[in-house]
């Protein structure tokens, strides 16, 4: 774990830190012209500035894990939802052949809800999982998931004008897509109401401005161990900084954030599987490989 790169936020932060580095070590090296210009700190203030600044760091990292973990409990209620509904269109509805345009829009509500929440071209998704009609008249849909429910409402009803449900059998269909509702609603609210930009910015400015003092007050009494420890230190408070601001966006596609390929392939397979059809293969697992 000392080692890894990939998938951590050292390659984001490496440049920063090396600038810190030489920051410090210029600071060390021209430490007798400081003296003479009265351009030193004591340490006492960073210690005391240093804990209250670890304790807002905290909470804004609190902040961001709520997020990303709602944002995780919303996907994992999609993934039960998606199937719960594949399966009571097995087993309710008495035509086999019935179910897979439905599947298929639910497959396709999924790929959708992913793209409008990383803002990415649905357009290969929904014509590989929709017929042509419908795949024009979805992506000219400014909320895609959202259509796709009135199209999987549409193909209640039409089962249920056909006799192939009962009025109660409809009313289980109707309370699923309305969680399905919900979890959309919810995956907006997280990506249209950030942490205010205040507050992250203000935090963010001085972690650095602590960072870059850091050294005037460390290099007195430490000396050429000053570069070490102090590039240690901002590690320690820019890292927490850089993953709570990863985490804050949970739908993105940084290292940290949620692995909402894996989710929607795991949607695709398993309702795939319902419907008795052969399963897409999942891309190679090796140890350069990360969940997006």
């Amino acid at each position: 774990m000392l080692f890894v790169w990939r998938g951590s936020v050292l390659p984001k932060l490496f440049p920063r830190l090396i600038l810190l580095l030489l920051l410090s070590m210029a600071l060390v090296h021209y430490h007798d012209t400081l003296t003479r210009w009265n351009l030193r700190l004591s340490p006492a203030p960073f210690t005391l500035f240093g804990i209250a600044l670890a304790l807002f760091l905290g909470f804004r990292n609190s902040a961001s894990y709520d997020r990303f973990w709602e944002g995780r409990k919303l996907w994992g209620s999609l993934v039960n939802t998606t199937r719960s509904l594949a399966r009571q269109a097995h087993t309710l509805v008495d035509q086999p052949s019935y179910p897979t345009p439905f599947v298929n829009c639910l497959i396709a509500m999924a790929y959708t809800l992913k793209h409008q929440l990383r803002e990415t071209d649905p357009s290969t998704d929904i014509d590989r999982l929709l017929p042509a009609g419908l795949a024009t008249r979805v992506k000219a849909a400014r909320w895609k998931p959202i259509y796709l429910l009135k199209v999987m409402g549409y193909w209640i009803q039409s089962v249920k004008q056909s006799d192939h449900i009962d009025s109660i059998q409809q009313q289980s269909f109707d309370q699923l897509l309305n969680q399905l509702s919900d979890i959309i609603g919810g995956c907006e609210r997280i990506q249209g109401t950030p942490l205010p930009y205040s507050y992250s910015v203000t935090l963010h400015r001085i972690v650095y401005i602590y960072c870059f003092l850091l050294p005037l007050g460390l290099v007195e009494s430490l000396g050429w161990m000053t570069p070490l420890i102090v590039v240690f230190i901002a590690y320690t408070y820019v890292a927490l900084e850089a993953i709570a601001e990863e985490l804050e966006k949970p739908f993105g596609t940084d290292p940290n954030d949620l692995a909402l390929d894996t989710m929607c392939r795991t949607i695709e397979n398993s309702l795939l599987e319902l419907d008795d059809r052969p399963l897409n293969p999942e891309p190679p697992n090796n140890e350069f490989y990360y969940l997006t």
